[in-house]
């Protein structure tokens, strides 16, 4: 089963499962994204779910975490069958920094509206399910961090939030970045507003936008092309 947990340290999300369980969300995503033509207006947005699906695949062939889980298996249910097996499971996992698997679950909700608007018959695509109970798995994960009342109006955000197309993705590159050094106490504090940040497309968005935007007018280059001058530290205290 799938499971997400927020990490220790408060920097993210563990996503965990056996490999069947991985390999059907990754399967998942890559139906409802489309191929690299199909959403132009998208492209940005498409390619950091990409980051996130190659995290996944790379945890479902044991390249990232990988424990064992109690299966269920009580001894007097084998001694009342009659045979030996394991009690436990083999489940891999990954983290994903909470800024993106936020704005994940955001895009995620526009390619699915994207996709049935497209599908045949999308009301039958095993697909749409998985994308939404990750969705929704990300979002109950947010609510056993932040305080009732923000998570009703984080909801509330999410649910009215505006288009993500041409979105300026750069800007969870610096949301990640600023999240990462933070301490865990203001990492507490902050969630609830970086959440609100990403749905809402406020003033600093927009004012980051402009800049990205004016960095990509000599060039004529599409917005998502351009790349934040900052990296990412080698190690991550989850």
């Amino acid at each position: 089963m799938l499971t997400l947990m927020n990490t220790p340290n408060h920097t993210g999300v563990k996503i965990s499962g056996d490999y069947f369980d991985l390999d059907e969300l990754n399967q998942a995503i890559y139906h409802v994204i489309g191929d690299e033509k199909k959403y132009y207006d998208y492209a940005g947005s498409r390619m950091r779910i990409l980051g996130i699906a190659y995290e996944v695949r790379h945890a479902a062939q044991g390249d990232r975490n990988v424990e064992s889980v109690f299966n269920g298996l009580h001894d007097h249910t084998k001694k009342q069958h009659g045979f030996i097996a394991p009690d436990k499971n083999i489940y891999f996992s990954t983290e994903i920094l909470w800024p993106e698997l936020l704005y994940a679950a955001l895009a995620l909700k526009e390619f699915s509206a994207l996709h049935r608007q497209q599908a045949k018959s999308s009301e039958w695509d095993v697909h749409l399910p998985v994308i939404q109970r990750f969705q929704a798995l990300i979002l109950d994960c947010l609510h056993g961090q932040v305080p009732e009342e923000e998570y009703q109006a984080i909801l509330k955000t999410f649910q009215e939030a505006p288009s993500l197309e041409d979105y300026a993705v750069q800007y969870v590159d610096f949301l990640n970045l600023k999240y990462i050094e933070m301490p865990k106490a203001q990492k507490e504090k902050t969630l609830p507003l970086i959440a609100m940040k990403i749905a809402a497309q406020d003033k600093d968005y927009a004012a980051f936008r402009n800049q990205v935007l004016a960095a990509s007018n000599p060039e004529k280059r599409p917005i998502h092309e351009i790349r934040l001058q900052a990296e990412y530290p080698e190690d991550i205290v989850w």
